[in-house]
């Protein structure tokens, strides 16, 4: 791990830190679109690109995540930074669990699943391993119930660039 990611998973427990990176998450979106999922959080951590349908609009809704690799899954977890409320996009994922990333420069259809019992247990242990403020942003969340998302891909993933 580099010097800088090291930091910046030290800095991720403080409350600025978090206010901070909710600034600047359209950029981070804005970049990890224009390079289709291969750079997102400055390559700092493991990051992809999520796209939702939005549960009001039914418009695509794209937002970078940390994720950890489960086998050929994908887990995110919707900490919001530890606010006290849900992130729109896992709201998204509760009423319509298809969704795609851009993970690498690869595009993904996938089906998102909420993770429970001791799944979610296991889950959490590689969420924190990766990002250990997760346990901060529980705290800072309250009583919110922070879901863990496994995305599962479904059928082929799409060859070539065929975005429209």
């Amino acid at each position: 791990m580099s010097v800088l990611g090291t930091l910046t998973r030290r800095l991720g427990h403080h409350k600025w830190f978090g206010a901070t990176m909710r600034l600047l998450v359209p950029a981070d979106r804005l970049v990890g679109r224009l390079t289709r999922g291969r750079v997102v959080a400055l390559g700092l951590v493991p990051s992809l690109v999520i796209t939702t349908t939005g549960r009001r609009s039914g418009k695509p809704r794209s937002n970078p995540l940390l994720y950890v690799p489960d086998g050929d899954a994908y887990v995110v977890i919707g900490s919001n930074w530890g606010q006290q409320h849900q992130p729109g996009w896992a709201m998204n994922l509760l009423a319509q669990p298809a969704a795609e990333v851009d993970v690498k420069g690869r595009r993904i259809p996938v089906r998102a699943e909420v993770a429970t019992g001791a799944e979610r247990k296991r889950l959490w242990q590689l969420l924190v391993t990766e990002w250990p403020a997760y346990r901060t942003y529980v705290e800072r969340a309250g009583n919110r119930d922070i879901r863990i998302f496994r995305l599962v891909p479904v059928g082929e993933p799409p060859t070539g660039d065929d975005r429209s």
